[in-house]
């Protein structure tokens, strides 16, 4: 891990980078290709749900698809061969209403810079499924965008009842045999021409009040099945726990009992798709002078722009973007999201540069603050 230069230092960096997803490494290589020395603080998960994903099949530049992992990594390297410092350190507080803007780390120090990209990305909501963790990127996928060819052929589930869940399920429809949206209520959060499209479609179908209880598979066989709790009323899972004997001696609960109506089995597919939403990871900016949209993403000006409402604060990637959500659009705004903040840093400076011109003296000749001392 890079040392920091703290505020106790009189040093002030020029640029920090909140993110090491592939926004915050984009944006790290065109910083420090213009010199501008830039620190990235990798946050507590390095490289972002990228490393979650095992084939990457749609990033320009990869014929034959590469690693998630491997992407993150080769990005990383190459914003450090320009120059871009990183450290394994998480912002928790933000002091943006003076310039320099303060950052106070999880380690418990200060850092100052100039200017900010927020590249923190957004984390997709998980359901709490039993085998989740460990089946996440091989079968189990929160974009269907980035891994639903890999399902060609196969039934796959979508998790949710939103325009997410159904935008996934009709995305899903292009590769696989079949689609079935299951959903723990009977009515959906989805708007009317979402639900509309989903329910009018053949290859999808719906299990109303129906949740995900464990995940079937291995790291090797990928996604081989899904066990499913049902319950007429909904919310089957919270019943399915109330109704779950007290356990053996080692803690472990059961079934559940006799005549609460849970019903649960294990259906056979080969991929599970959560669409419960994203949550975009901006917890260190709601009390700054920063502007969040009602989905808690970063707001920034109108236009292709990555500026926010506060100069020198700009944004890339998925807590920007609600929408596109892809490596490569994320790439694009880290890009972006450089560029702008070295044309505002040179504005700045060439703004200072003019201001140390103005005084004159006796005899009406400009002179610097320097000549004065």
């Amino acid at each position: 891990m890079s040392e920091v230069s703290t505020a106790t230092d009189q040093s002030v960096r020029d640029v920090v980078i909140v993110g090491s997803g592939v926004a915050g490494l984009s944006a790290a290589v065109y910083a420090a290709r213009a010199d501008l020395e830039p620190l990235v603080l990798e946050g507590p998960e390095p490289g972002g749900q990228l490393t979650l994903t095992t084939d990457v099949e749609n990033y320009l530049g990869f014929p034959e698809g590469v690693g998630g992992m491997e992407l993150i990594q080769r990005g990383k390297e190459q914003a450090q061969t320009f120059g871009a410092e990183f450290a394994h350190e998480t912002v928790e507080d933000a002091t943006l209403d003076d310039r320099p803007f303060t950052l106070e780390l999880a380690s418990g120090e200060r850092l100052r810079t100039r200017a900010l990209i927020v590249a923190t990305g957004a984390s997709a909501r998980w359901v709490g499924a039993e085998g989740e963790d460990e089946l996440m990127g091989y079968g189990l996928s929160t974009c269907a965008t980035c891994d639903g060819a890999f399902h060609r052929g196969d039934d796959v589930l979508v998790i949710g009842g939103g325009d997410s869940a159904m935008e996934e399920a009709l995305f899903l429809t292009k590769f696989a045999e079949s689609v079935t949206i299951v959903h723990r209520r009977d009515e959906l959060r989805a708007s009317d021409i979402m639900a509309d499209r989903a329910r009018e479609h053949d290859d999808i179908s719906f299990r109303w009040n129906t949740e995900l209880l464990e995940i079937c598979g291995s790291q090797e066989d990928g996604v081989t099945g899904a066990t499913l709790v049902s319950h007429p009323e909904g919310y089957p899972k919270d019943r399915y726990e109330e109704s779950a004997p007290q356990g053996d001696a080692d803690g472990r609960a059961g079934d559940p009992r006799d005549g609460e109506d849970v019903t649960k089995e294990t259906v056979d597919v080969g991929g599970i798709f959560y669409g419960v939403g994203h949550v975009p990871n901006t917890d260190f900016l709601p009390e700054t002078p920063v502007p969040l949209t009602e989905s808690g993403h970063l707001d920034t000006l109108t236009g292709m722009t990555t500026e926010t409402a506060v100069e020198g604060v700009f944004g890339a990637g998925d807590v920007m973007d609600p929408d596109y959500r892809q490596a490569i659009t994320s790439a694009g705004t880290g890009s972006m999201a450089a560029l702008d903040a070295e044309a505002w840093l040179d504005t700045v400076d060439a703004e200072a540069d003019g201001e140390r011109t103005e005084a004159p003296d006796a005899n009406g000749i400009p002179i610097t603050p320097e000549q004065t001392t």
